[in-house]
């Protein structure tokens, strides 16, 4: 007779479950777009609110009615353009090989360091240029120190160069990369939660009032020979804080400053306040077969 299984108790979800190096993410790999635009954007998760809308999915019970969704509601201030970082093709990796910047800020991030200008460096640019990214950062309302990461550009190479120098020192808004309907790919850090045990981080069973010494511990972790611990143990460690990525995610709607008025509540939101006098995007979770 074989040998009767059953499948495991606990769930490994996302493995190796390890702390972010930052608040946020490092995206590793964009996009390929002939679009001579930004290829993304940040914002900060105000809170969540819901939506009536009509039940599209043909294979649902409610096709045809009206249903209730939740949406995610983000802050996404104008994005300052830095400088702009120009990379020469390796043969395993990209390099950089040099980072423009520009003196007319109205925020110093960095300590003032004397540099050639744009012109002088530009004269230097080899001609071997894979790609351009924008070295941009965030204008947060509710802190001091903004963020500071690199947007990949869309098009050719002479279309990035020349759409680098035009918003150089300028503000980009969330309604000049995205429009009203688009999918997008959500990616972030999610609430950190400490050190936590092995029942509340992957969900093992707890064990009777007869187990010896230990209720919430998952026993055995494994064989005497080899005398390891493998990595399909669930143990106790750090939880939350982990980048993580959402897919299919709908813009639903990006407000203005004159929508402020239906987005805010009474109070703000819960542990973040008041939208001031900035877009705002309106995500939902979307369905393949939603034909709108």
């Amino acid at each position: 007779m074989p040998q009767t299984k059953r499948p495991r108790r606990g769930s490994k979800a996302f493995y190796p479950r390890k702390r972010a190096r930052r608040i946020y993410p490092r995206i590793k790999k964009w996009p390929n777009s002939k679009e001579n635009k930004l290829l993304g954007f940040a914002g900060y998760k105000a809170g969540m609110s819901h939506v009536i809308i009509v039940d599209t999915d043909p294979n649902s019970i409610t096709k045809g009615q009206q249903i209730s969704r939740s949406i995610t509601v983000l802050e996404c201030p104008p994005l300052s353009v830095l400088g702009f970082r120009c990379c020469l093709k390796n043969k395993t990796s990209f390099d950089v090989f040099s980072e423009k910047e520009n003196k007319n800020l109205s925020r110093k991030l960095r300590p003032a360091k004397k540099k050639k200008t744009v012109e002088e460096q530009m004269k230097k640019l080899p001609k071997n240029v894979s790609k351009i990214n924008l070295i941009c950062h965030t204008n947060p309302t509710f802190k001091k120190k903004p963020e500071i990461f690199e947007i990949a550009l869309g098009g050719n190479v002479e279309e990035q160069l020349k759409y680098a120098k035009e918003v150089l020192g300028k503000e980009i808004k969330v309604s000049d990369v995205f429009k009203e309907g688009d999918f997008v790919d959500v990616i972030a850090v999610t609430k950190g939660k400490g050190f936590q045990g092995p029942v509340k981080r992957f969900g093992v069973k707890v064990l009777g009032r007869k187990a010896q010494q230990m209720q919430r511990h998952c026993a055995p972790l494994g064989q005497n020979e080899p005398g390891k611990v493998r990595w399909s143990i669930p143990q106790a460690g750090q939880m939350g804080f982990q980048t993580r990525t959402e897919i299919n995610k709908k813009i639903l709607k990006i407000g203005s400053e004159k929508d402020l008025a239906s987005v805010n509540r009474k109070g703000g939101f819960k542990n973040y306040g008041i939208l001031e006098n900035r877009a705002s995007i309106q995500l939902r979770s979307f369905s393949l077969v939603d034909p709108h």
